[in-house]
């Protein structure tokens, strides 16, 4: 994959629509040979949690665990605000979906200059 698209979520299930898109971005982007980094941010981190799959629904959108299925699947990597983490007190080590990680604000910043372009929801 020559591309690459950082995409940077800051909204968690309370606003399914804007939790959704960004996965409906990664996953089209995927599919056209694109390399794909998500980053959670603020009430983002709220995404990377396997907890609220059931919690994320927008209308006329799939499925948003099917999304993040298809995402982890195609090699997706999920990097993961770590003071917001603290904030909300979710736990990396049993509430993370498959391969999120968490990062600091340097490793952000270097995804986000790294990439061809990048998308912010």
């Amino acid at each position: 994959m020559a591309k690459k698209l950082f995409i940077l979520c800051t909204h968690g299930p309370e606003d399914g629509e804007r939790a959704i898109i960004p996965f409906v971005m990664a996953t089209a982007a995927q599919a056209s040979d694109v390399e794909v980094v998500m980053g959670f941010q603020a009430e983002g981190v709220k995404l990377a949690d396997k907890g609220n799959l059931a919690k994320v629904s927008a209308p006329n959108f799939p499925a948003f665990a099917d999304l993040v299925a298809a995402y982890i699947e195609g090699g997706g990597k999920m990097l993961v605000c770590g003071p917001c983490v603290k904030t909300y007190g979710i736990d990396p080590a049993k509430d993370f979906h498959e391969g999120a990680v968490v990062v600091g604000a340097a490793t952000f910043v270097e995804e986000a200059v790294n990439a061809n372009s990048s998308l912010v929801y």
